[in-house]
This record gives structure tokens, sequence and C-alpha cells, in this order.
């Protein structure tokens, strides 16, 4: 083969890639089998993300029904469990669902194993996705966008660059986000061109040492 000729690589299954991260701890650990990040750990990052939405979880009469998708180790969701009429977590990665079905536990909790692109997705009131859509190339998220219709309320978390960015840069999913590009998600722009019929800004953190601001955004479906 002419060595001057360059191949491009194949995408690696977005499935195996989430194993990997997690196997190898490429997002870091804390010394227990399985580690989603800072973003996740980080009390300065969870502590106001955990005062709004459990706050908007007790904002209705009764409790309402939530389906967590990328749930991860679950460091946030337990916190969320209590405040929901039934509480369903859903990651990609076989073992992580292993392990959270056998350490977390209430009755109104449940685990699932499914590719969000593209297995059915739960029936819920409201959607939760935490710096989940940000590691996914845009066929990926765009597979996702058309189920997350069915879902009155979703809760989008995204890293985004601080000031003005282009949106919307494809990636190849996996480890890494759309910062490195200067760019970040919009689920209301091109290419996604999200309808819903209103959006609320619940919470926007700078990340620190310039890498970007945590917002946490709204989202009324009908």
């Amino acid at each position: 083969m002419n060595p001057k000729i360059k191949r491009n690589k194949k995408p690696w299954p977005t499935k195996d890639a989430m194993t990997q991260i997690y196997e190898q701890h490429l997002w870091g650990t804390n010394h227990k089998p399985f580690y989603s990040g800072e973003g996740s750990h980080n009390p300065t990052l969870v502590k106001p993300y955990l005062q709004v939405v459990q706050a908007f979880l007790k904002s209705f009469k009764a409790p309402i029904s939530v389906c967590d998708l990328g749930c991860g180790d679950f460091n946030i969701g337990k916190e969320l469990v209590k405040y929901s009429q039934k509480y369903i977590g859903v990651d990609i990665v076989e073992s992580l669902i292993d392990y959270n079905t056998k350490y977390f536990k209430a009755s109104n909790l449940t685990f699932l194993c499914l590719d969000i692109a593209k297995d059915d997705l739960p029936k819920a009131d409201v959607v939760i996705v935490r710096q989940v859509l940000q590691h996914l190339s845009n066929i990926e998220i765009i597979a996702i966008l058309e189920k997350l219709t069915q879902y009155k309320y979703i809760l989008l978390t995204e890293h985004l660059p601080n000031g003005t960015f282009a949106p919307n840069k494809d990636i190849i999913s996996g480890q890494g986000i759309r910062i490195k590009k200067q760019s970040g998600l919009n689920i209301l722009k091109q290419p996604f061109n999200f309808q819903i019929v209103a959006k609320k800004e619940f919470l926007s953190m700078d990340v620190g040492n310039k890498k970007g601001v945590l917002t946490t955004t709204l989202y009324q479906v009908f």
C-alpha cells in the first residue's frame, strides 16, 4: 500500500467505545469499578444541578416518572429517585447496568441496558439527558431526538464553550466532545432543528480554567 494514502478510520461501535471508557477509567477513577467523570462527582457542579432538578420534580402535585438516558455510575440519579413515581436508569454499557442493578435498590427504580440511538426508549413524563449527547455523532443525535418527542419534558445538560461558538460540528462518538472543535450542541439549530413549545434555562455553571460551561435547559415538547 502506498504510504501516502491515508485510510479513513471506521468509527468504533458506540457500545464498544463507551465500554472501553469505563473499563480503562478514561474519565478518571474514584477507586470504584465505574466512574462517570468529574461532571458527575465534583460537588461544585453536582450540588447546584441536584438542587434545580429536585425542585423541578417536587413542583408537581404528584410524583412524575423519569427516564435517565446515560445514567452512568448513578452518582447523580441516586439523589433523584425518591422524587419520582418511577425512575428508569438507562445506559449502553452492560457491565455498568449490571453493577447499578446490584448496588442501587428502590421499589420505584429499574435499570435497562439500551443503545438509545437504536433501541426503543421507556415511556416517562420527563427524560434526563445529562452530558450524553455531547459525546455522540450528529447521526446518532438525530436518531435519539426523534425518540425524545414522546416525552413531555426534556432536561438536557451539555458542556459548551465559553462565549459564542459554531454549533453542532460533527464528531465520532466516544470519549471526546465538541468543545475541542470550539463547538457545542444546540438541538434547535441545524442539522437537528428540534421542535419545542417552550424552553427554560435552569442552570449555567463555569467549569473553570476556561474549559467552558455546563448548561442545563428544560425543553417542553408538548
